[in-house]
């Protein structure tokens, strides 16, 4: 049996790339499948280095895709944007409470 024949019969969880806004007004980007889980831990110290020290205030940036390489790839094409280049990317983009729950870390 495959891989892609064990996969088949599985639901597929959506992968998501998330960017939190900092205290020192910095972004850290990531991926998950569980965005309030990811970000509680990033919030408790326990996700991160960078995010230990910075200490995340809000998720800023979200963006949902059907895969784990989807989301990798544009994880790193944010990683590589500027600071100027993210900000824009946030003013941009419109996150949508709805896609991660009820509890919205985006107050």
């Amino acid at each position: 049996m495959t891989r892609r024949t064990q996969n088949q019969g599985k639901k597929r969880l959506p992968h998501f790339v998330y960017m939190l806004l900092c205290d020192d007004d910095s972004y850290y980007t990531g991926y998950t499948t569980n965005v309030p889980s990811r970000f509680e831990r990033h919030k408790k110290g326990h996700g991160a280095r960078y995010t230990k020290m910075r200490h995340p205030s809000r998720i800023v940036y979200l963006q949902r895709f059907a895969t784990r390489r989807a989301a990798m790839r544009r994880e790193r094409q944010i990683k590589m944007l500027s600071h100027n280049q993210k900000e824009g990317l946030v003013r941009r983009s419109k996150p949508r409470t709805v896609a991660i729950g009820a509890a919205s870390p985006f107050e």
